[in-house]
């Protein structure tokens, strides 16, 4: 059956017919090309574009958490970038994989199955070097990681798992648990080689050292939030959140901090050769006298004035004044 033309269609063949164009058929009125949208079948795109963006904001808070946990976890500099989120079959993102790799198995409590922690071994080994007191230098040839550096390295991404809870909380209440590290990308097929993941790619620089981390989401561990995963109702969220609660829980949680306290009844200067000296029954005078008050630290912190004394048989110290300011 031939195509159904529109009614300009069909006063143009009527005029060409009054003006003497009637040997054109109508099979040659040409019509309007139909625009075609390419579908793989092999590759089903199951993530929406929405949910990628809501995906992407997540990380790009995680990665401001992270940027400032490897700060101070290395002691030296550290940036996290998210550079690209992107739907692709499991297949495709574990044959890019190098061996040996950080892969990280990580059971994503309270949803049903398992996400994976890829870390390029340039930034493991700089890692590794720098909280063993090195400069965290790149690495100039690959080899395996031994035991301690694997210990070291299940440590670091069990705190990286624990600041990840966060970024998650206007969606889901989660609790990722490390399951399992694997040198070997063949020994991390926790998915079948064609079903869709969401793969979030970060850069991480850390001291002269520069390399990936990514992040596998595989789609039938989110589908039962992906209705969660959306900009709308991600920001209806954070606009109900009102300042007022933010703030408390902010003085909530800095009021739970634990701070060392300890009080310095006096000091005292003596020889090495003293020291040694030393026995069972010895005295050493110090600076103050027993009616003297004595400072008293939080951390490294000179903070109060006390005077030292007894409650319950228990040592105690009486604050009798605050200082305001170190120096004074």
């Amino acid at each position: 059956m031939g195509d159904i033309l529109s009614q300009s269609e069909i006063d143009d063949i009527l005029r060409q017919l009054t003006e003497g164009g009637a040997d054109q058929s109508v099979d040659e009125v040409k019509t309007p090309d139909k625009k075609v949208r390419v579908f793989d079948f092999s590759r089903p795109s199951k993530f929406a574009k929405d949910q990628l963006k809501t995906i992407n904001i997540i990380h790009e808070n995680y990665s401001r958490l992270a940027t400032n946990f490897l700060t101070a976890h290395l002691r030296t500099l550290v940036q996290v970038d998210v550079i690209a989120v992107d739907s692709l079959p499991f297949g495709d993102f574990s044959n890019s994989l190098t061996n040996p790799d950080v892969m990280a198995i990580i059971d994503f409590s309270p949803l049903t199955g398992s996400i994976i922690f890829e870390m390029s071994p340039t930034i493991a080994f700089c890692c590794i070097d720098r909280i063993l007191g090195g400069k965290g230098s790149a690495i100039k040839e690959l080899r395996e990681f031994t035991e301690i550096e694997s210990a070291l390295l299940e440590r670091t991404i069990t705190h990286l798992l624990n600041i990840y809870r966060a970024p998650w909380e206007n969606v889901i209440d989660i609790n990722p648990r490390l399951d399992k590290t694997e040198t070997n990308p063949q020994f991390a097929q926790v998915i079948s080689p064609n079903e869709m993941i969401a793969l979030i790619t970060f850069n991480i620089k850390v001291s002269e050292a520069e390399g990936m981390m990514n992040i596998c989401i595989p789609y039938m561990v989110v589908e039962p939030i992906m209705s969660k995963l959306t900009t709308k109702f991600w920001y209806s969220l954070v606009e109900k959140a009102p300042i007022s609660n933010a703030r408390e829980m902010l003085e909530e949680k800095m009021n739970s901090i634990a701070a060392p306290v300890r009080g310095v009844l006096g000091k005292s200067r003596i020889t090495v050769a003293e020291l040694l000296s030393l026995s069972t029954g010895d005295v050493l005078p110090l600076d103050r006298g027993v009616r003297d008050e004595v400072d008293v630290y939080v951390g490294e912190l000179r903070k109060f004035k006390a005077r030292p004394g007894v409650i319950r048989k228990k040592a105690a110290l009486k604050v009798t004044s605050v200082i305001m300011k170190e120096d004074d």
